[in-house]
């Protein structure tokens, strides 16, 4: 299955990137997500799958398609049966005001290998292999990043955590700074910033803070592909969100969740694309009769991470010019 989804997901987040990438610097961010769930939806239906969303644009009566519950792919008999987790377009406002790191991200797995969660907060910790299994998110802020500059044999000084730029992290903001990393503030895309966390050479080495709950399941199962990890714990602000969660039954917002219990599937792919120039992917580049597109694609099982850098012919009579 793995095999399969590995080839046809990353179609899913090219087209969606393709779509939403029109749209970069236009201050349209509606206009930007939309045409990147239309193009992702449209393109799902072509994958021979019975895919089912766990985690999407919201509720039915919220979002008119990828959302939760609904039925994808082209669901023929025999067809494996897939949960999928999708973020269409992470960071809209990235992409509407030419900023970077915008990307568009799906996660599929067996039926249920990944959690369904509800659309509120978590308190997250996501870090790559050297510190996994080591970092504990019940500690003070600054003794996770002693762990992690220790693990990766580095002073602190040399440690670069990001943490997205909100009011509720104003004290998170000042325990890391007189810990004595170093932070990179982000207005949006801490999605992009986990895998990149486990992805050497990327200069992040550890993302904290509060962040959406659906972005920390799609983390979790990038960070199992990479041997990376993440610790999350409910952040509710409030009686319907706790309610809503324990309708999804997670009662207990004191509990430690693992990598594994946001993504316990053995069967686990993950792919994105670039939109927008960043850290971890190159962004859209449309030229003449084409495009061109740098996407990342991980299985779990087969332990394969590959990064895809492909060429789109819209216009077969003006070939592109293909440039290494």
């Amino acid at each position: 299955m793995e095999e399969i989804l590995a080839l046809e997901m990353i179609r899913v987040t090219e087209a969606a990137a393709l779509a939403s990438a029109r749209l970069m610097g236009r201050g349209d961010t509606d206009g930007a997500d939309h045409a990147a769930v239309e193009a992702m939806r449209r393109t799902m239906d072509e994958i021979p799958m019975r895919g089912r969303i766990v985690i999407g644009e919201g509720e039915r009566d919220e979002a008119p398609m990828l959302y939760i519950g609904e039925e994808v792919g082209a669901r023929e008999h025999g067809q494996p049966e897939i949960d999928i987790a999708v973020d269409p377009l992470e960071g809209t406002n990235l992409v509407a005001h030419g900023q970077t790191n915008a990307i568009t991200v799906l996660a599929a797995s067996e039926k249920g290998g990944l959690m369904h969660a509800p659309d509120t907060y978590l308190e997250r910790l996501c870090v790559g292999p050297a510190a996994a299994g080591k970092v504990d998110l019940t500690l003070p802020a600054r003794a996770n990043v002693r762990i992690i500059a220790e693990s990766l044999k580095r002073d602190v000084s040399d440690i670069t955590i990001v943490i997205l730029e909100r009011p509720r992290h104003q004290a998170l903001i000042a325990e890391v700074r007189a810990a004595g990393a170093r932070i990179k503030l982000i207005s949006d895309g801490d999605l992009s910033a986990a895998i990149s966390a486990a992805v050497s050479g990327t200069g992040i080495h550890g993302v904290m803070g509060i962040g959406g709950a659906p972005e920390g399941v799609l983390s979790a199962a990038a960070l199992r592909c990479l041997g990376g990890e993440i610790q999350a714990r409910f952040a509710f602000r409030n009686d319907e969100e706790r309610e809503r969660a324990a309708a999804m039954g997670h009662f207990d917002p004191s509990r430690i969740l693992n990598t594994t219990d946001l993504a316990p599937g053995e069967n686990i792919v993950f792919a994105a694309t670039g939109v927008t120039e960043g850290d971890l992917l190159g962004g859209v580049r449309f030229f003449g009769g084409g495009a061109r597109t740098h996407s990342l694609v991980m299985a779990y099982r087969t332990k394969q991470v590959r990064f895809v850098d492909t060429v789109h012919m819209f216009d077969r009579e003006r070939p592109p010019a293909v440039r290494l």
